[in-house]
């Protein structure tokens, strides 16, 4: 994908008006009412549209000067943007007119009035193991889709002519006012089903179950999705929707995840907290040798280098940060007792320390 930047026309040091006027001058020009069946247009407009998303964001432009497009992977999840339709798009970009969408003035009821999109996308969810998210993989999906049945048959709409949009005139005491919009009995399509095959809806349609591979990304976090292009629903046309995959982290019985670190918690035996210990500790590709300092503290959070997720689109990795705890039994045989009670008459003696005790 082509940089942001250069999308919008702009420098990288651009201000927030400068992103949204070149975003605004590109939005008029590839607008689908403007170039109807034109999938380039429509193409460069929504790329606009996610580079706006982005760099209309302080948090978004941040991560993107920093990491580029392996800050958001191809994975949406990030930015949120790729999931949306032409209307979404508008509903969340349409301020940037001045509260007026100018589109509505050219003509006659904005979105209303273009020209249907390919059919609708799916949305399906696979879960991922931290193994998976480690070492990346592939993994397989069986998804159910509409698709054109094959022997359907279209005719031209009776009601637009095959155009598909009406045009409605109404009196007023400024003259005739025209306005047009989508023809409500194809549906913008220009044409309607003619014949059905056997086993299709009313549409012409037919659910199908395809099997399709799914790789994933190493370093894929929970909520972020992956797009396929044309594997969701297909219209009387054939041309379909995408497919969005959105990644979903499966629970695990030791680890819990912090970013790119992984999070494990360690309970030691007092007298391991005391002298210290060299100790095996589970990792999500095996196990590690930790070493306890003497004299570690309850809540103490030691650090394996290297340990954790991979960063989306490199190499490097997190850490695996193990935090201590330390284990007061509340039951002691005969042995522990009698070493506890020589430990209390030596510390018996000492002062107490108070402390002031923080949230």
């Amino acid at each position: 994908m082509s940089d942001f930047y250069d999308i919008l026309g702009v420098s990288k040091s651009a201000n927030a008006n400068e992103i949204k006027r070149a975003y605004r001058k590109i939005a008029m020009k590839y607008h689908p009412d403007r170039n109807p069946d034109n999938k380039e247009a429509e193409k460069k407009f929504k790329e606009a549209a996610e580079a706006y998303s982005v760099l209309s964001d302080e948090g978004k432009r941040r991560q993107y000067d920093q990491f580029g497009h392996s800050a958001f992977n191809g994975m949406g999840g990030q930015s949120g943007f790729n999931s949306m339709n032409m209307d979404d798009i508008f509903s969340q970009f349409g301020d940037i007119f001045g509260g007026n969408n100018p589109f509505e003035s050219f003509f006659g009821g904005g979105r209303s009035s273009s020209r249907p999109r390919a059919g609708a996308d799916l949305k399906v969810k696979i879960v991922v193991s931290y193994k998976d998210i480690v070492n990346g993989g592939e993994k397989k999906l069986k998804i159910k889709r509409m698709k054109r049945a094959e022997g359907l048959t279209l005719a031209t709409c009776p009601m637009c002519g095959g155009s598909g949009q009406v045009t409605k005139v109404t009196n007023s005491f400024l003259g005739q006012m025209r306005s047009t919009s989508i023809c409500p009995q194809c549906k913008g399509y220009g044409k309607v089903v003619d014949k059905i095959p056997a086993g299709a809806n009313k549409d012409g349609m037919k659910s199908v179950e395809e099997t399709i591979k799914i790789k994933i990304p190493t370093g894929v976090e929970d909520g972020n999705y992956m797009t396929l292009d044309s594997q969701g629903n297909e219209d009387i046309n054939g041309q379909a929707g995408d497919l969005y995959v959105f990644f979903e982290e499966e629970s695990h019985e030791f680890f819990s995840r912090y970013g790119n670190d992984v999070l494990l918690q360690v309970v030691l035996g007092y007298s391991q907290a005391v002298f210290g210990d060299k100790i095996d500790i589970p990792t999500i590709n095996g196990t590690a040798k930790l070493k306890i300092p003497s004299g570690i503290q309850p809540g103490q959070i030691l650090r394996v280098k290297g340990k954790g997720f991979p960063l989306i689109g490199k190499s490097r990795r997190g850490d695996q940060l193990v935090k201590i705890q330390i284990d007061v039994p509340s039951k002691l045989n005969r042995e522990e007792k009698k070493s506890t009670e020589d430990l209390l008459r030596i510390q018996k003696g000492k002062e107490i320390k108070f402390q002031r005790f923080e949230d």
